[in-house]
């Protein structure tokens, strides 16, 4: 019998509400006849942190960190060292605004069972909350990404969300010192001759930003991590694997000169009404715009913070309770 642990960091910043929403969804998926635990790695904002006892009482394991050493990563890194005794085969990564449909976990595992080389197994990525023209206007954004995630042969999941082989995820672990330590583990993979499965058939829902602060702030991470990545270009040359040499360049240039794109929104009025079959969801478009623009803001800030190695500040994203 096959062991699935589930992983889910958590921020001094989440609320309560919201990982009580998340411990529910995930208790109730479909876990087939695998052996399971749900571990979430709470980060405390104080020392009586009343979330990690009402987790509890939900029925989900907990581990406390006194500490935010190494944030997202270094949680996920101390849940590997909480579950070494459980032994697990497959390991999977949520997010708190995470909701995998039920057969999620199920499709993925089925996935990496006939793929050797694959180290993750995720689904596209749509969007839970589209409430305003913000996240209305990520929703857009993430139908393209689903597009080219296709067609990509640098697969890369945000947030490692998905089911990872435990063996690689155990050997390898992720980089503490990585901003965005979900493509620097994918970048090393690649690197390493494994490759990601996109799985058809199930799906995964998130919460986009609500305010374009929100956006900013999110995005000038990815785009600073994205810089940190060059570090590893010899390695991704070496690879001789130029499917995905040219997408994981393409990665790194391309989004930080998104403003080149901007004329291209003349497409995106007919592309809008037909997906959507929505006229007022042409004014999307005006979002598009908006998105593009500060796209473009968010990658000369992170340029600019990079090149100063000022670092990178966090910061917590309102969501909505679902």
């Amino acid at each position: 019998m096959s062991k699935v642990a589930v992983i889910v960091p958590v921020s001094p910043f989440e609320p309560l509400d919201i990982l009580i929403n998340s411990a529910k969804h995930l208790i109730f998926l479909d876990y087939d006849n695998f052996e399971y635990k749900i571990v979430y790695v709470v980060d405390k904002k104080n020392p009586n942190d009343e979330r990690c006892e009402r987790l509890r009482e939900l029925g989900v394991e907990v581990l406390e960190r006194e500490t935010t050493r190494g944030k997202r990563a270094g949680a996920i890194n101390d849940a590997l060292d909480y579950l070494k005794d459980f032994k697990p085969d497959y390991i999977a990564i949520f997010d708190v605004d995470s909701r995998p449909e039920r057969d999620f976990i199920v499709k993925c595992v089925r996935a990496l069972e006939k793929d050797d080389k694959a180290y993750i197994a995720s689904s596209r990525r749509y969007i839970l909350n589209p409430v305003n023209l913000v996240s209305q206007t990520v929703e857009a954004e993430y139908y393209l990404i689903n597009l080219l995630l296709k067609k990509s042969r640098f697969k890369q999941f945000n947030g490692l969300i998905g089911v990872l082989r435990a063996e690689f995820l155990m050997r390898y672990r992720l980089n503490e010192d990585a901003v965005t330590e979900d493509a620097d583990f994918a970048t090393r993979m690649h690197c390493l001759g494994y490759r990601a499965i996109l799985v058809d058939g199930t799906k995964i829902y998130e919460q986009a930003p609500l305010s374009w602060r929100d956006l900013i702030g999110q995005r000038k991470r990815w785009y600073y991590g994205g810089l940190q990545l060059w570090k590893y270009w010899r390695r991704v040359k070496s690879t001789k694997n130029w499917g995905f040499i040219l997408s994981w360049f393409s990665a790194l240039t391309v989004t930080y000169v998104i403003a080149l794109l901007i004329p291209l929104l003349i497409l995106a009025p007919p592309l809008l009404l037909y997906k959507f079959r929505n006229i007022k969801k042409i004014l999307i478009t005006f979002g598009l715009l908006i998105h593009a623009i500060l796209l473009q803001y968010s990658a000369i800030c992170a340029i600019a913070k990079y090149i100063r190695r000022s670092g990178m500040e966090w910061s917590p994203i309102k969501r909505v309770p679902q």
